[in-house]
């Protein structure tokens, strides 16, 4: 199998286009067979290098290699099709030469005349000729599906410029590539009889077509930015993982079964097939892409986790890129927030009290005031300061001690210290918070607090 991806760089990659190249991706890599990228930048007025560059890294971050294509050496790549203008000229020549096309001159909407050999005056394209009949095809998704050819009009294939078309160019490339399957939105089904009769008129038989429905909004509308985020990179900026994103995307419009939800690569790629593939537009769930992303950041093993944090860290101005003894900390600190966070972008505010001094939120200041609060902090004060070693189960056994001698409840005893140590009502485990932050930092945020207290009465 031979499967390509084929985008226009003509601005961010579409979450939608990234599902195209993850399924096309799939079929090749399970099969054993090729996966070509082919950059579409015929709309040079909107095509950029930037565009190109940005779409070639968000599939390498969702892990999608390809075989042939951009940065790829020997006889196959680069494939841009503005390189490639001088073959699809010669393919339109000899369909000219052939009588399967004809020069034409007409303009847009007028009658065309050209066809019956009365060439109309002014810059000359190049036509296809539709000759009447049928144009059949068997979907390997939507099943067969048939075009009468009346509908088809007589397409162009070299603008008068000498700049060659989308269809003209697709199949030629498609062709020349050797292409075996074509994966892409069923969006695309109306320009495939156009595609076929080239094909056929080339000399060659079409590929086999799969057009995967659409992904849809809440509205059942396709996918667009009145739904919210629609680029891919911006899911990678808020904290998704690219296993997450493989796996959502796999199951919008695929399943293993009837229940399996959370699947890894290797377990995709054991199981995929076009068979399985829904004829239905697959909903896009931000909630349960979210709740995904979750599942898929338990997976992952501490030293994994920390290294996809740090980059959020340092964006957060809480470490500084390469800082081996706060590289270390976050290590320490992952396992108290793997279980609550589904967003890496959720780390930084939940570790902050770890990497820098904190001061109570104005909001929480309630918390301390009166009578109880500050016979806590002081009593905390007083038994932390001989505790050794300053570890997390010694750390709870003595404050667990001292909330039941002082006859509190541990929630209301222990609410003033983690206000005191991490700033905030709401932290990861305090016992191991505590532990992190070390003694001395602890006590001197404990005595910080304190006497705040007692400035509140």
């Amino acid at each position: 199998m031979r499967l390509r991806f084929a985008p226009s760089p003509t601005g961010y990659l579409h979450i939608g286009s990234a599902r195209t190249a993850l399924y096309n991706w799939l079929l090749a890599r399970s099969a054993g067979g090729t996966f070509i990228l082919r950059i579409e930048d015929t709309d040079r007025s909107r095509s950029t290098e930037e565009a190109i560059l940005a779409i070639m890294e968000d599939l390498r971050w969702l892990g999608l290699d390809w075989d042939e294509g951009p940065d790829v050496g020997g006889p196959y790549g680069p494939y841009r099709q503005t390189e490639r203008m001088d073959i699809y000229r010669r393919a339109a020549e000899g369909l000219l030469e052939e009588g399967k096309a004809y020069r034409c001159g007409c303009r847009t909407g007028e009658k065309c005349r050209c066809r019956e050999g009365r060439p109309s005056e002014g810059p000359q394209a190049i036509r296809f000729r539709v000759e009447e009949g049928e144009t059949a095809f068997d979907d390997a998704i939507m099943g067969p599906i048939s075009f009468d050819n009346s509908s088809i009009e007589d397409f162009v294939l070299l603008r008068s410029d000498g700049t060659a078309t989308y269809h003209l160019a697709v199949v030629v490339d498609d062709v020349s590539m050797a292409v075996t399957h074509v994966i892409r939105g069923a969006d695309h089904i109306s320009n495939t009889p156009k595609q076929i009769l080239l094909y056929r008129a080339l000399g060659k038989e079409p590929p086999v077509f799969a057009h995967m429905p659409l992904t849809v909004g809440s509205d059942g509308k396709p996918l667009s930015k009145r739904h919210g985020d629609v680029a891919l990179s911006r899911y990678r900026e808020l904290g998704f993982l690219p296993e997450a994103m493989i796996n959502y995307f796999a199951l919008l419009g695929w399943s293993l079964d009837d229940s399996t939800t959370i699947m890894d690569r290797r377990t995709l790629l054991a199981n995929f097939s076009l068979d399985r593939v829904s004829r239905n537009p697959g909903n896009w769930d931000m909630n349960k892409l979210t709740w995904m992303n979750g599942q898929h950041i338990m997976r992952l093993d501490g030293d994994d986790l920390a290294a996809r944090l740090e980059p959020f860290m340092v964006g957060a101005g809480l470490m500084s890129s390469g800082d081996r003894d706060s590289m270390k900390l976050l290590e320490r600190a992952v396992p108290l927030i793997r279980e609550r966070i589904k967003l890496l972008s959720e780390a930084p505010a939940l570790l902050a009290f770890l990497f820098r001094e904190v001061s109570p939120e104005t909001s929480s200041l309630e918390l301390i005031k009166g009578e109880a609060p500050l016979r806590v902090l002081e009593e905390a004060e007083r038994r932390l300061a001989s505790l050794e070693p300053f570890a997390a189960p010694l750390i709870e056994e003595a404050l667990r001690g001292m909330a039941a001698e002082m006859g509190m409840k541990p929630r209301d005893a222990f609410q003033p210290l983690r206000l005191a140590v991490t700033g905030s009502r709401v932290s990861p485990p305090l016992f191991e918070s505590m532990e992190l932050v070390g003694k001395e930092r602890c006590l001197k945020r404990i005595r910080r607090v304190r006497d705040l207290a007692r400035e509140l009465g």
